[in-house]
């Protein structure tokens, strides 16, 4: 349990009050700091494997928050699959979770399969405690956008939970559209680069993988990872390129309260980015 509440009533109380004050300052300090173990205590545990206590709050509702989605996302159909576990471990090994975080993300997996489980109210709660930043909310939808997709298709029960999870954090149909098609494309144009399906999404490899794949197919989907049209002039292309390396960038992601964790998913998508940008310099030659 913390102590901190407690020295720091104490000294203050002394400050103003002498003995007296040290005396009510520490009865405050101890209220404080027992309501605030147990409100960790309500995350399912994540909030023991952080030490940054400025973000450990926020940072403990993301992985509760995000392994708990997973698991209503995988029972979506009605069941869960050995795929869809496979799934969910996969992820914890690319967010290199171990130990007593590894159970914790099981168990908020657990959580995610009830029937009953609360999912608006758990986003909302998580929303409050990003203080809506979107970017963070963004990435966390991401990743549940790329597990939907791990067997190379999205069915339409997951695209319904998918628009359940979106609405509490504030995206609309048309920005969870978005997301989707912008990943579909990176799925596809990652093929151009040489680069195989990681992690999740190397449990099933998408039938684009065995199809034929031109070079005006992966420019039109370099487009679509920057949300720009080829009629688009170069100025809103460079826009909508800063706009969405900015969505991304890991320094900022980190100091907005984004697990270190889950930074390398961010970093994947950034590099996606930059690689169609590049494509399309490359095309249109500025």
């Amino acid at each position: 349990m913390s102590v901190w509440g407690k020295i720091l009533g104490v000294l203050f109380g002394f400050m103003f009050l002498k003995f007296f004050g040290a005396v009510l300052g520490l009865i405050v300090g101890h209220l404080f700091d027992k309501a605030y173990s147990q409100d960790f205590n309500q995350l399912g545990g994540f909030g023991r494997f952080f030490t940054d206590q400025n973000s450990l709050k926020q940072q403990a509702i993301f992985f509760h928050s995000l392994f708990s989605a997973l698991g209503h996302l995988a029972k979506s159909d009605g069941s869960v699959t050995d795929h869809e576990i496979q799934v969910a471990t996969a992820l914890m090994d690319e967010m290199q979770l171990s130990g007593e975080a590894r159970t914790e993300a099981q168990n908020a997996f657990r959580e995610g399969k009830a029937r009953d489980f609360p999912l608006e109210e758990s986003l909302k709660s998580f929303y409050d405690a990003t203080h809506g930043r979107r970017d963070i909310l963004q990435v966390f939808l991401e990743i549940l956008i790329q597990a939907a997709f791990a067997d190379g298709k999205l069915s339409q029960e997951e695209y319904r939970v998918l628009e359940k999870v979106a609405k509490p954090l504030g995206f609309r149909r048309r920005d969870l559209e978005f997301l989707i098609s912008a990943y579909e494309a990176e799925l596809r144009f990652r093929q151009r680069n040489g680069q195989r399906y990681q992690n999740y999404s190397q449990h099933q490899r998408s039938r684009n993988e065995q199809t034929s794949y031109s070079e005006q197919a992966s420019v039109d989907d370099a487009y679509r990872i920057l949300g720009v049209s080829a009629k688009d002039d170069e100025k809103t292309i460079k826009r909508a390129y800063r706009k969405r390396m900015s969505e991304h960038h890991p320094d900022k992601l980190i100091s907005k309260g984004l697990p270190e964790q889950a930074m390398e998913i961010a970093k994947k998508k950034s590099q996606d980015i930059q690689a169609a940008y590049e494509l399309i310099k490359q095309k249109r030659g500025f």
